[in-house]
């Protein structure tokens, strides 16, 4: 997977130089595919990439991650073709594009588990409930629970190193309205980054750390990392703590931290027959790449129904009603919203 996501990042780099280094015809540069946004979704984007310029070397694809907040600030001006997004798009980033005529198609194209992590020498936090994380995690939490014995008795008497993704990223704004009951409401004192490398360095490092991060790199990093099983303590789940698999993550079993990863592509852009293609080499191709990278892909079944989806032209959100959709499948909202 590093081997893939460095080549790709190197061949990003190169076509991004040689668009602003070139001969300045306009003829290239309306034909680069502008694409940014979550870091989490980045890999599978970043392969398909790679993959679609072997097949098609005139249409040039850059790939960057400013996080799924600002990738949307950036297809919301029309900077890019598409985004790259670890949750739905929220009201106001919906607003904001058709504030500027920037009409959105929503694809989901793989799956995703939030791997809660700690360190391999932590012996005792094998498993945490969802109550446990929000005590840790929580606004109120900020200079109040700062020691691993706060968060339940027997555990040892040590201050914890907290890591996790920055504010701009899905993954945080995913990990906290799961968590903590509101998306962005979250402690400040913690190791932030948008890089989850930096992360896994992090708790790697320190034995009284804990971190959460895509699962996807906590499966690149199996040896550095020590997965937490999570008891959402529901018991209508099954019984007891459950581990991020990608059979708990497809079947919805690893609750709260589970999720569909998505891109989101600007629909005015489809006019251009070089974005259709990559779309359609990207939906032909994702299932193969996401699990190379990491990733839970779609069944074949909501496959074929996103494809129906962008073949429509649909455009908007499957979430805009959160309750709603909380306790339905992302088949049933693919169902309904054709």
């Amino acid at each position: 997977m590093r081997m893939r996501i460095l080549s790709t990042t190197f061949l990003a780099s190169l076509i991004m130089s040689a668009a602003a280094c070139g001969d300045g015809s306009s003829s290239t540069e309306s034909s680069i595919i502008a694409i940014d946004g979550s870091s989490t979704v980045f890999p599978i984007t970043a392969a398909v990439a790679e993959e679609f310029r072997g097949t098609n070397a005139a249409a040039p694809v850059t790939v960057g991650f400013s996080g799924t907040g600002g990738g949307f600030k950036k297809f919301c001006r029309g900077e890019t073709a598409i985004s790259n997004a670890s949750r739905p798009v929220s009201t106001s980033e919906l607003e904001a594009c058709a504030q500027a005529s920037i009409g959105m198609i929503e694809l989901p194209v793989a799956y995703d588990g939030l791997a809660v992590v700690v360190n391999p020498k932590n012996s005792w936090a094998t498993s945490m409930t969802v109550a446990e994380l929000k005590k840790l995690w929580q606004p109120e939490a900020q200079g109040a629970i700062m020691k691993w014995s706060q968060i339940r008795p027997g555990w040892p008497d040590e201050a914890i190193s907290l890591y996790g993704p920055g504010v701009d990223s899905g993954t945080f704004d995913y990990f906290t309205e799961a968590v903590n009951g509101k998306s962005k409401a979250s402690r400040g004192d913690y190791t932030s980054s948008e890089n989850d490398n930096i992360l896994v360095q992090g708790v790697a490092g320190d034995e009284f750390a804990l971190g959460f991060m895509g699962l996807a790199y906590y499966e690149e990093n199996q040896g550095r990392l020590t997965l937490v099983a999570v008891d959402d303590e529901d018991p209508d789940n099954g019984a007891g703590p459950i581990l991020p698999s990608f059979d708990t993550v497809r079947n919805g079993t690893y609750r709260p931290l589970s999720r569909p990863l998505f891109i989101y592509v600007n629909s005015a852009e489809l006019a251009r027959p070089e974005v259709a293609q990559f779309l359609d080499f990207y939906l032909a191709n994702t299932s193969a790449l996401s699990k190379e990278v990491g990733y839970v892909s779609l069944t074949d079944a909501e496959l074929e129904l996103v494809k129906a989806r962008l073949a429509a032209r649909t455009v908007g959100t499957m979430f805009a009603d959160h309750a709603a959709q909380s306790s339905m499948s992302l088949t049933e909202l693919l169902q309904g919203h054709q």
